[in-house]
């Protein structure tokens, strides 16, 4: 590693092991955030370049999607070499540099682990694929045909299609929760698990400050097999596939959610305690038993330290009454844990265009996920408000989409290039053609061409997160649970001696809410939120209105 720029991070940062307990995480998906060198692909220089901006924003840590080495099948989420960076990216030293000013600038570093499966180009797959008595044999998951030749079990990709490959070399199946080029790794066999848990070393090593892991449920199937049972017609929903994909009409009991990940998770627990104030979020990827699963797996102290599911990233529209569904559920069976929301992620519809949210609904929806328990991931361009991007069939890079297409599109459409300027043909990304074309509609909400209006969204995002820091309460404070009147949804935020009261109007008629008797004053008046009577009672909120009342 070299010295001149690499940082311990406790030296430009606090070494409070809980920081990452009520923090804004911005997310980054490097193909599309800044081309350095102009071959139309995002790289590390690029986003080193753009630091700047995002600790302007006042958020806590980025978490960089990822970069290692690829054959780019599923665009960085199929990796064939975890301790290196893909030659697109940059390189290792790139990385460095971006870790040196990002640690500068008050910025955490988390990077994307996708530990479940690798490339079929790793090379643990190639030897593991020869024979069935190598020394990487069982490093993945391999089982023999049933009598007739089919898979051994009816496991389903949630890419479509059995989740299990015929290899004639060896003349069994592999395992694949995704692409047929992504197999599962074996976390039954322990030399599979001191691996991985080498490769993330290796990263805490090179001074990152936390991690995401990706289908964080996904990483042991049941041993035995077992074939999943259906899933009954109404209870299916489209929260983690669409719902033309029949991976939804299974109720996933054996290919993931097995008991023993928690041991594995006690392990990786271990590892990040060995390092000052490092911390991992997991995703997930369950239609029935997020919330549950995100409770057991961050509780106590062996597993991680907060989970994100898919309540806020689906289809669902966010009303009052679902999202204190969402939370009152959560208490219930989670309430140990610790989540991290989000609205928007590489993976799903940008919410502007998915809850089809005007611009006062989109300014109300920035301000309540800051306020509300748990951490918050914001995603590229949420800042600026950018909407899904239309892209043409041709155009399209996801092979989910084209699978799917035309009845789901895929997720090129939310990673589009990041729009920095209004004065080239693509947005200041690059001077090149990029790998998706830029939005046009994105063009007028450039970085640029907000800087230069105070009303625009982005301060807004920069003024809502500066309230969350400046209110212990409201960044790790406990609440009173979440409760829904009609359209309006509030609660009371406690800790450090702050006592909140907040409250939304999700809707575009005027509400009345009642704030509890006692001394109040006003929070977040740059932000539109209504003024409070001192002595609490009946308040009107106007369409897409914020109460947020601090008590005295």
């Amino acid at each position: 590693m070299n010295a001149q720029t690499t940082l311990n991070p406790a030296s430009v940062l606090s070494a409070d092991p809980d920081w990452w307990r009520g923090a804004v995480i911005y997310q980054i998906y490097p193909r599309s955030y800044q081309d350095s060198n102009g071959d139309g692909i995002g790289d590390l220089p690029g986003i080193t370049s753009r630091l700047d901006h995002i600790a302007s924003l006042g958020v806590d840590a980025i978490w960089i999607s990822p970069f290692f080495t690829s054959p780019m099948k599923d665009y960085g989420y199929d990796v064939s070499d975890y301790r290196d960076v893909d030659p697109m990216f940059g390189t290792l030293q790139d990385f460095d540099a971006l870790v040196a000013k990002a640690h500068a600038l008050g910025l955490r570093v988390m990077i994307d682990l996708v530990l479940s499966h690798s490339s079929d180009q790793h090379a643990w797959f190639k030897e593991s694929r020869q024979s069935r008595d190598n020394p990487k044999a069982d490093w993945y998951v391999w089982a023999d045909p049933k009598d007739d030749g089919n898979p051994p079990n009816n496991w389903l990709s949630i890419f479509g299609g059995s989740a299990w490959q015929w290899d004639a070399r060896r003349e069994q199946y592999y395992l694949h929760n995704f692409l047929v080029s992504q197999p599962d790794l074996n976390f039954h066999c322990p030399a599979v698990q001191d691996e991985l848990l080498d490769v993330t070393r290796f990263w805490l090593e090179r001074g990152v400050d936390g991690f995401r892991l990706d289908t964080i449920n996904f990483y042991i199937h049941d041993k035995e097999l077992r074939s999943n049972p259906p899933l009954p017609k109404e209870e299916r929903n489209d929260t983690i596939a669409p719902s033309v994909n029949p991976y939804n009409h299974q109720r996933h009991l054996y290919d993931k959610n097995q008991p023993e990940n928690l041991a594995f998770l006690a392990r990786f627990r271990a590892l990040l305690d060995e390092y000052p104030a490092k911390t991992a979020v997991g995703e997930v990827g369950d239609g029935q038993r997020g919330l549950e699963i995100l409770g057991e797996y961050t509780a106590g102290s062996t597993g991680v330290h907060m989970c994100y599911a898919f309540e806020f990233l689906c289809n669902v529209k966010l009303t009052a009454p679902y999202l204190a569904e969402v939370f009152t559920k959560f208490d219930s069976v989670a309430s140990e844990g610790w989540a991290c929301w989000a609205f928007s992620n590489h993976d799903v519809q940008r919410h502007v265009s998915r809850w089809s949210l005007s611009d006062a609904a989109l300014r109300l929806h920035a301000t309540m996920i800051m306020c509300l328990r748990g951490s918050v991931c914001i995603y590229q361009g949420e800042e600026l408000g950018l909407p899904e991007a239309e892209i043409a069939f041709e155009d399209l890079q996801d092979p989910y989409g084209i699978q799917f297409w035309p009845e789901f599109k895929g997720r090129d459409g939310c990673r589009t290039p990041m729009v920095w300027a209004q004065d080239n043909t693509y947005g200041g990304f690059s001077e090149a053609r990029p790998w998706l074309p830029v939005s046009l509609e994105h063009g007028a909400l450039a970085v640029a061409e907000q800087e230069a209006n105070p009303e625009a969204l982005l301060h807004h995002y920069r003024r809502v997160i500066a309230l969350r820091r400046a209110h212990p309460a409201l960044a790790n404070g406990d609440h009173d649970g979440v409760k829904a009147s009609g359209s309006v949804v509030s609660f009371t935020r406690m800790g450090s001696g702050e006592e909140i009261f907040c409250a939304f109007n999700l809707s575009y008629k005027a509400q009345e809410v009642v704030i509890p008797s006692g001394a109040w004053v006003q929070l977040g008046g740059d932000l539109g939120t209504v003024d409070v009577p001192q002595t609490g009672g009946s308040v009107t909120l106007g369409p897409w209105q914020a109460c947020l009342a601090q008590r005295t």
